[in-house]
C-alpha cells in the first residue's frame, strides 16, 4: 500500500509517497496527523525505457504509526 506523506523542515514540504505492508498500517490514523515510520528506506533508482532515462527515489517502510508531535520530526500523513 502506498500513503502520501509530507515532510516538512525549515518551514518547507516535500511529498513523499512510502510504500508499506497493508499488517503494518496502524488503526487510527487520521488524515494530518503526525506519524512515524519504522524501517523506512530511501532507494534511488533509474531505469531507461524507449529511450527514455527515469531516476527517483523509492521510499518503504515497515509501518506507519501515529507518532509524537514535537519529537524532532514533521512526518504527517496525508492519505491514511
Amino acid at each position: 500500500m502506498r500513503i502520501g506523506v509530507v515532510y516538512i523542515e525549515d518551514g518547507e514540504s516535500s511529498l513523499i509517497l512510502v510504500t508499506v505492508p497493508e499488517s503494518g498500517v496502524s488503526e487510527g490514523l487520521a488524515l494530518g496527523a503526525p506519524v512515524s515510520l519504522p524501517g523506512l528506506v530511501a532507494r534511488p533508482w533509474e531505469s531507461v525505457f524507449n529511450g527514455q532515462e527515469r531516476h527517483g527515489i523509492a521510499y518503504r517502510a515497515a509501518a506507519v504509526s501515529g507518532g509524537v508531535p514535537g519529537s524532532g520530526g514533521g512526518l504527517r500523513c496525508l492519505s491514511c
